[in-house]
């Protein structure tokens, strides 16, 4: 299994993520935390408070990002291996970038990225940027449907389009004429017409 989809719905956990543990741990729909990220909670701080992190909908969170006692809200965007430290609070469409680290109780206003160590304001994002951030959440809710429909497939349903890969891989029969290429198709993997024939790609 390539992924898994865990919390609201349409939450879109990828594997190797850490989610844990002395509080509470909110994420919206249509958001994607992916691979070897850690989303935790804070125990003790020196503000004395106990801090959930609180992850909004449509929200990227990038490879091997930290989120630890945060609050992300919708539409923001989490670069790869950024860490966001206790009370840090990203608003909508704010920008982490990658390997940023944002220290305690920094606020990340809208339309703005954030980088460095220690991050700082870097710039206003431009509209297509914005824009790019809710489309890189749906993106990700896209690949969660494929993944969920090739989970969902039989074993005898996925050898079978393993043999049509291997059948028609790397077959263009008009680039072939041109080269004066003829390819013989194996005995092995030639298929009755008779087997899934609706699956089976029309040549021409």
């Amino acid at each position: 299994m390539k992924e898994s989809v865990l919390a609201h719905d349409e939450v879109h956990v990828l594997l190797y993520c850490a989610l844990g543990d002395v509080n509470s741990i909110s994420i919206g729909s249509g958001t994607n935390i992916q691979d070897n990220s850690l989303v935790h909670v804070a125990k003790s701080n020196l503000s004395g408070k106990v801090l959930p992190t609180i992850i909004g909908s449509n929200v990227t969170v990038g490879h091997s990002a930290v989120l630890h006692g945060c609050t992300v809200e919708d539409e923001a965007f989490v670069g790869m291996g950024a860490t966001l430290l206790d009370g840090v609070y990203v608003e909508k469409h704010g920008m982490v970038a990658a390997g940023a680290l944002v220290r305690q109780n920094t606020r990340i206003p809208c339309g703005e990225v954030w980088g460095g160590n220690p991050a700082k304001f870097l710039r206003k994002l431009t509209e297509e940027e914005i824009a790019f951030i809710s489309q890189s959440a749906l993106n990700y809710s896209n690949l969660a449907q494929v993944h969920a429909a090739e989970n969902a497939k039989s074993f005898d349903e996925i050898e079978f389009e393993k043999v049509l890969r291997k059948k028609f891989a790397r077959r263009d029969e008009e680039y072939d004429s041109m080269l004066g290429v003829v390819r013989e198709t194996p005995p092995e993997l030639i298929l009755p017409d008779n087997v899934l024939p609706d699956k089976v790609p029309k040549t021409a």
